[in-house]
C-alpha cells in the first residue's frame, strides 16, 4: 500500500505569513524611526507650514509673488549666517558677535567705497576681515579654553563699540551708481542676487555637514570630543575652524545688507545674532551639541522671516511683533523638545 504524503505542517505553511508580518513590522518600525530621528525637521516644517496657511488666511498680500520674493531677499542674511551657526551650535559652543560683525562690515565697507577702493578689493577686505574676527574668537575657545558665551559675548561689545566709533553714530552712503549695489539689488532670472548667494552658500554648508569628514568631526566634538580627539582628531583647530566660518559668513551677511540698503550704519544687525540662533535651534539643532540639521536650519530660517513679515502685514504694533515672534518660536521649540525627545524615551 502506497503510504500517503504527509500533512502539511502548519507551521511550514505559516512561516511565510509570518515572516511577511514580521517584515511589515520592521518596516513600520523602521518608519518611525526615521520619523523620530528627523523629528524636529518633520516639526519645523509642519509648523512652517501652519504658521504660512495662517498668515495667508489673516493677510491676502501673504501669498502674493512680490511677498514671496521680499522675504527671500530680506532673510538671505539670515540664511548665510544660520548655516554657519550650525556648525558653532553643534560643536556645543555659541557665536553672539555676529551682529556686530555684520555691522563693522556695513560701515567699513561703505568707508571704504566712499574712499574709492575698487569693490572687488573691498569684498575681498571684507571677507578677510570676518575671517580674522573669527580665528581670534576660535583662538580664545579652542586654546585658552574660554567659554564660547564669554568671549563672543566680549566680542559683541568691542566690536558693535569700533563700529560705532568710526561712524560716531551716523549712517554712510553708498553711490547708487556703484556695482557694488548690485550684489543686494540686482535680479537674476527673477530670482533677487542675495537669495542666489544664499542658495550656494546653503548648497556647500549641506554638503560639508553631512557628506564631509568635516561634518562628522563637527558633530563628533559636540557629542563627546574627547573621544574625538582619542582618535587623532585635531578637535582645538576644527573647533576654531567652525567660529572663523561664522564671522566670515557674518561678513558677507554684512556686504549682502550694505548692498541692498545703500549705506553702511553701525546700527545694522542689533538682535540679529537672537534671530540667527532663534532660527538654529527651532530647526532642531541641540544647543547642548551633537546634533545638528542644515535642512532645519533653514525651515527654522525661513519660519523667522515669514512670522516677522507676517505680522508686520497684518499691521501689528511694532511694538508688539518681538513679543509674538519670541512666544511663537518658544512653543514651537518646547513643543519639538517634548514630543520628539519623550517619544524616543519613552521606547
Amino acid at each position: 500500500m502506497t503510504p500517503s504524503p504527509p500533512p502539511a505542517s502548519s507551521s511550514a505553511g505559516s512561516a511565510p505569513v509570518g515572516a511577511h508580518a514580521a517584515g511589515a513590522r520592521h518596516r513600520k518600525s523602521g518608519l518611525w524611526d526615521k520619523l523620530l530621528e528627523n523629528g524636529s525637521v518633520v516639526s519645523i516644517a509642519l509648523f512652517f507650514v501652519v504658521v504660512c496657511v495662517v498668515f495667508s488666511v489673516i493677510t491676502g498680500a501673504f501669498l502674493s509673488a512680490p511677498n514671496i520674493l521680499n522675504i527671500i531677499r530680506q532673510c538671505a542674511p539670515l540664511l548665510i549666517v544660520a548655516a554657519a551657526m550650525t556648525f558653532v551650535i553643534t560643536t556645543g559652543g555659541i557665536d553672539l558677535s555676529v551682529g556686530s560683525v555684520l555691522a563693522l562690515v556695513a560701515t567699513l565697507s561703505a568707508t571704504a567705497l566712499q574712499a574709492g577702493l575698487p569693490w572687488p578689493v573691498v569684498i575681498v577686505l571684507m571677507l578677510a576681515l570676518g575671517a580674522a574676527i573669527g580665528a581670534i574668537h576660535g583662538f580664545f575657545i579652542a586654546y585658552e579654553k574660554i567659554p564660547s558665551f564669554i568671549v563672543t559675548l566680549a566680542g559683541l561689545s568691542i566690536i558693535r563699540g569700533l563700529a560705532l566709533l568710526i561712524t560716531g553714530g551716523y549712517s554712510i552712503p553708498v553711490d547708487p551708481a556703484s556695482t557694488f549695489t548690485l550684489i543686494g539689488r540686482a535680479w537674476f532670472l527673477g530670482v533677487p542676487v542675495p537669495a542666489l548667494i544664499a542658495l550656494v552658500v546653503l548648497g556647500i554648508a549641506y554638503v560639508v555637514f553631512n557628506r564631509t569628514p568635516f561634518g562628522r568631526y563637527v558633530t563628533g566634538i559636540g557629542a563627546n570630543a574627547e573621544a574625538v580627539r582619542r582618535a587623532g582628531i585635531d578637535t582645538r583647530f576644527t573647533t576654531l575652524f567652525v567660529y572663523i566660518l561664522s564671522s566670515s559668513a557674518a561678513a558677507l551677511a554684512g556686504i549682502i545688507v550694505t548692498a541692498r540698503l545703500g549705506s553702511g550704519s553701525s546700527n545694522a544687525g542689533q538682535g540679529f545674532e537672537l534671530e540667527v540662533i532663534a532660527a538654529v535651534v527651532l530647526g532642531g539643532t541641540s544647543l547642548f551639541g551633537g546634533r545638528g540639521t542644515i535642512i532645519g536650519t533653514v525651515l527654522g530660517a525661513l519660519t523667522v522671516a515669514v512670522i516677522a513679515n507676517g505680522l508686520i502685514l497684518a499691521h501689528m504694533s511694532p511694538f508688539l511683533t518681538p513679543i509674538v515672534t519670541g512666544t511663537i518660536i518658544l512653543i514651537a521649540v518646547w513643543l519639538n523638545f517634548r514630543l520628539f525627545r519623550g517619544a524616543v524615551k519613552g521606547r
